[in-house]
């Protein structure tokens, strides 16, 4: 093996993983480490895989790229194992790693597709540091975005999930400013032997006019919206920056289970944010089960270097740890409750190559012996299992 990538964090760093591959396939005894700074605890598994990265590989050059290599620049420039830090703004210029430029087309090994439409963010989160890591928000053209999806689906893929680190800002810096749901009808129309599309995380107050309508009345769009909500209590909201309230959050939801009544919710939600009291984690755990959050991201907040959050009063540790059961606990109550809710209906799977596959909602199903990866099939589950249908 002359190239390894590692890819750690959110699933555009997955698609850009895939695309080192191709850009680098015909680098030399390469290590390259795809980090996250997401949280404290991500720049920590970060250096855990550099680590391990290294005793793999004690002989390949090692370096590292990705958030992690921005916001915490000085600190993973410091470790013996690391050789060198490519910018996380420039990882995709193949200028910058040296090494014989390559055609290879992207042969992910996955029956999804992960296209990265968009990286960057304008906004100003007082909890993020993913400014400081991605910079300021950046679109791919629609050709380029056409031209991606041509390739992976020429490659096997069944799905194209689109990402970005702020997905529904996409088009903000393209000429005529175009909105994510132009981006998506492209593709769509495109591609009409496409079968499934779906979205990573949106930003509900983002959601433009044809975009909601493609997510309510469009088969090929997947019933499955995942929102970037992060508090379901509008001072933590406000302190946090947000640009929603929570009333906000439960007038989309309620529009698109009018719109598509099979839709499913999934939201990122953070647990013991600064100054939150017993009230403000209450008003977080109710909106579980006022939204029907079934697919949740729990994230326990720990402080980021520079950002405002960290300049705040803080929560004690174990009371973080708590908070972030108790709201993990809350979704996983409103997961059980759809599950069942699922058995004995009938589900179209994409079958992936552990045995398993995920339905148009994004329910993980156990499918029969035999199914063939990146086939798309019929089944009726029976019950669940582990949390998973079957």
């Amino acid at each position: 093996m002359t190239l390894e990538i590692v890819s750690l964090g959110c699933r555009l760093n997955l698609s850009e993983s895939e695309s080192l591959r191709g850009l680098l396939a015909r680098a030399e005894n390469l290590t390259v480490v795809n980090s996250c700074a997401v949280t404290a605890e991500a720049v920590r598994q970060t250096r855990q895989a550099i680590r391990r990265a290294r005793k793999a590989r004690p002989d390949a050059r090692l370096l590292v790229t990705g958030c992690a290599a921005e916001v915490e620049r000085a600190a993973l420039a410091a470790m013996p194992e690391v050789d060198g830090l490519i910018a996380n703004t420039a990882k995709l210029d193949p200028r910058v790693w040296n090494v014989p430029p390559s055609p290879v087309a992207p042969h992910t090994g996955h029956t999804r597709a992960f296209i990265d439409v968009q990286t960057g963010c304008n906004h100003a989160c007082t909890f993020c540091a993913i400014p400081q890591g991605r910079g300021p928000g950046r679109s791919r053209p629609i050709a380029a975005v056409i031209e991606d999806v041509t390739r992976h689906l020429d490659a096997g893929a069944r799905e194209a999930v689109l990402t970005g680190v702020d997905l529904t800002s996409w088009g903000d810096d393209l000429p005529g400013r175009p909105r994510l749901g132009a981006l998506v009808a492209a593709i769509l129309a495109g591609f009409p032997g496409l079968e499934r599309l779906r979205l990573s995380s949106l930003d509900g107050i983002e959601i433009d006019g044809q975009l909601f309508e493609l997510l309510i009345g469009e088969p090929r769009v997947m019933p499955h919206v995942h929102l970037s909500l992060q508090s379901g209590d509008d001072m933590i909201l406000k302190r946090m920056k947000r640009r929603h309230t929570r009333a906000d959050a439960v007038r989309l939801v309620e529009r698109l289970r009018a719109g598509r009544p099979d839709i499913a919710i999934g939201a990122d939600i953070i647990a013991g944010f600064p100054t939150e009291d017993e009230a403000m984690h209450a008003s977080n755990r109710s909106i579980i089960a006022d939204l029907g959050v079934v697919h949740g991201h729990v994230f326990p907040y720990s402080p980021r270097p520079g950002t405002p959050a960290a300049r705040m009063p803080q929560i004690a540790p174990p009371v973080i740890k708590a908070r972030a059961a108790e709201l993990r606990e809350a979704v996983a109550g409103q997961r059980a409750q759809w599950l069942s809710t699922l058995v004995g209906t009938q589900l179209t799977v994409l079958a992936e190559r552990d045995g398993t596959g995920h339905a148009e909602n994004f329910a993980r199903v156990r499918l029969p012996a035999g199914t063939a990866a990146a086939a798309i099939v019929t089944v009726k589950p029976a019950g669940v299992i582990e949390g998973m249908l079957a």
